[in-house]
């Protein structure tokens, strides 16, 4: 898409001039540091007090502008290189080239009802295709909704957040920079939420804790003053006791609270930054109002009962952050060198504690809400993103009545524009079941696996990729891809056996299912897979199943078509002039082709013209 070229151009420019202004700005902070040692040496060695104390913080009140300025200027930088970056990606995902993203090869589940056979995970994957989250919530919370079909009003009120959102631009792209800026999908964040919900210790007794640290801290630095000051004496051992003694005390206490301070660090040391993610990105949401009654919601989330969550977030990471200097005993060149002296003296972990405990019970009952809150302003984003960037696609309309797929010039969304074939695709009514045959390579699965992925994005509240479509809100049930399991001891047909066990158990149950078999019973011998063929379609239309089947055997096609428990479709090729042609155009009825024979031969098998006479 041209704005997405025009937005690299922008950025590129924009980050070249920044990159300008930081080196401009680096040079002047070191001569104004240099400047300000210079003026300060040459006041002092010449007497002149007043003018030092005058110049003395002047300058320093200079150069801190400066390293402002240096800030401010090297954060903008930073924003417009991700500007750059996130248009790059989506002129990526436009060409197909998904290599780079994450595959969400973790939410991958053979168990699972469809995932594994539409490719919603791993490489070249819709999860890849729509993902633009930075949190690792973010993250999770897309692969759920990937997962799991939502309702009916769940899906209507994302379309209409999607639909706002896609129309902004320039928003949603400074959304996404604010939250890149501190990405970290490897978070751990369940470890934040765990670790909120934790009872408090020091905080009950508070008062008691200051009371000794702030004591202890005088008695150490008197007597390390008092010490230093007899350190010349010819009997200043006797002047290190009175220190000793207090920082065996003080040894002591931190011995007592060690395990308390290690825990919380191991709990959050990885989140800190993703604390810091959080609070760039409800900053973005803060700067926004939403019409979508959904996003209003989610808004009214981070600020209810007089709490601004960005403030209490921030507060939280800068009490973690600094806490994090103090390191751990797994963590053993982590940390700050200094952490350990300044801590034996003042007894800094006291205070660490308490206010980080402090913050939990200020907010153990919000900060779950908070993330989620982000989380799903990140996944409408994503998918706000996906819209914006296919503006043929069409959000399907959400039928009230069950049982119900309309789809018009339907497409794969992985496939690229060019080469994306698109057919129509109409079922309605609990027990209609049609069934597609087909020549290899002709697309059956291919079919099967379009219509999957576009049902997934129907029911997360994405646009499909067609010109119009409309269907029912259910589950999606499917097995295409059964696999031998070695560790299990389970072959692939047992494994095709026990996925169709589990559909008609779901089936008995009553639910509202689409469901898709992909050649059934591949693992076994052409009779039994005939026979057990057609037995499970009369058994599924018994039990007014809905759904897809496609079969290579036309035997089994014919017959089911016959007894009016399938309505069946094909996918034609045709050889011409020696070469194999593919229209994957679905049309009704059986196919009348087959090209087995001819692709065995390309492939170097010296096919028997006739076999019964040998």
């Amino acid at each position: 898409m041209k704005i997405y070229q025009d937005n690299i151009k922008k950025y590129t420019e924009e980050a070249e001039k920044l990159g300008q202004s930081l080196n401009r700005l680096s040079t002047l902070r070191l001569i104004v540091f240099l400047a300000m040692i210079i003026i300060i040496a040459f006041l002092a060695n010449a007497g002149q007090m007043v003018l030092l104390l005058i110049m003395a913080p002047v300058s320093v009140i200079a150069f801190m502008a400066l390293m402002k300025r240096y800030h401010q200027v090297s954060q903008e930088n930073r924003t417009s290189v991700f500007l750059k970056e996130l248009n790059e990606t989506e002129l990526q995902r436009l060409d197909g080239k998904l290599s780079d993203f994450d595959p969400g090869t973790e939410f991958l589940t053979t168990d699972h009802a469809y995932v594994s056979d539409f490719d919603i995970f791993g490489n070249h994957s819709l999860f890849q295709l729509v993902n633009r989250t930075t949190t690792e919530s973010g993250n999770q919370l897309l692969a759920k909704w990937l997962s799991a079909p939502a309702s009916k009003t769940i899906i209507e009120a994302r379309q209409t957040a999607i639909k706002e959102l896609s129309n902004d631009l320039e928003w949603r792209q400074s959304f996404q920079a604010a939250g890149m800026a501190f990405a970290n999908k490897k978070s751990q964040y369940q470890k934040l939420l765990n670790w909120i919900k934790t009872p408090v210790q020091l905080l009950p007794q508070k008062i008691k804790y200051f009371v000794a640290a702030a004591f202890l801290s005088i008695a150490a630095l008197a007597s390390g003053v008092y010490y230093i000051i007899n350190a010349a004496a010819p009997d200043w051992p006797r002047f290190i006791w009175p220190l000793a003694v207090v920082l065996f005390i003080n040894w002591l206490i931190l011995k007592k609270i060690k395990p308390i301070a290690e825990k919380i660090i191991n709990n959050t040391h990885q989140n800190v930054k993703t604390l810091a993610g959080y609070h760039a990105l409800i900053r973005k949401i803060e700067t926004r109002n939403f019409d979508a009654a959904i996003l209003q919601n989610l808004k009214t989330e981070l600020s209810k009962a007089g709490y601004s969550a960005a403030n209490e977030i921030n507060g939280l990471k800068k009490i973690l952050h600094f806490f994090q200097q103090r390191g751990t005993k797994q963590d053993l060149f982590g940390g700050n060198k200094f952490y350990p002296l300044i801590n034996f003296f003042f007894l800094t972990d006291i205070y660490w504690i308490v206010f980080s405990e402090q913050w939990k019970v200020r907010n153990s009952a919000h900060l779950a809400a908070w993330a989620a809150a982000v989380s799903e302003f990140e996944v409408l984003n994503s998918l706000a993103g996906f819209a914006y960037s296919n503006p043929s696609f069409t959000f399907p309309e959400i039928k009230e009545a069950p049982y119900s797929i309309h789809f018009q010039q339907l497409g794969h969304p992985l496939l690229p524009e060019a080469k994306r074939v698109c057919n129509d695709f109409d079922l309605e009514g609990r027990g209609e079941i049609d069934m597609i045959t087909g020549s290899n390579m002709a697309g059956k699965s291919t079919f099967l696996r379009t219509v999957g992925i576009n049902l997934v994005l129907a029911f997360i509240g994405a646009p499909c990729c067609a010109n119009t479509a409309s269907v029912s809100s259910m589950r999606i049930f499917s097995s295409m891809r059964t696999q031998d399991n070695l560790e299990e001891g389970i072959s692939s047909f047992y494994a095709e056996l026990r996925r169709v066990e589990t559909l008609l158990k779901l089936l008995e149950q009553g639910e509202p299912i689409f469901f898709m078999l992909d050649e059934m019973f591949k693992g076994t011998n052409s009779k039994d897979r005939h026979k057990g063929g057609f037995s499970l379609i009369k058994q599924l239309a018994d039990l007014n199943a809905f759904g897809l089947i496609s079969t290579h055997d036309l035997d089994l096609a014919t017959l089911a078509g016959k007894h009016e428990l399938v309505t069946n479709y094909s996918f034609n090729s045709e050889i011409r002039e020696g070469e194999m042609l593919f229209n994957y155009t679905l049309t009704p009825k059986l196919c009348t082709d087959f090209n087995a024979s001819e692709l065995m031969k390309r492939s170097g098998i010296r096919v028997l013209s006739n076999i019964d006479g040998l």
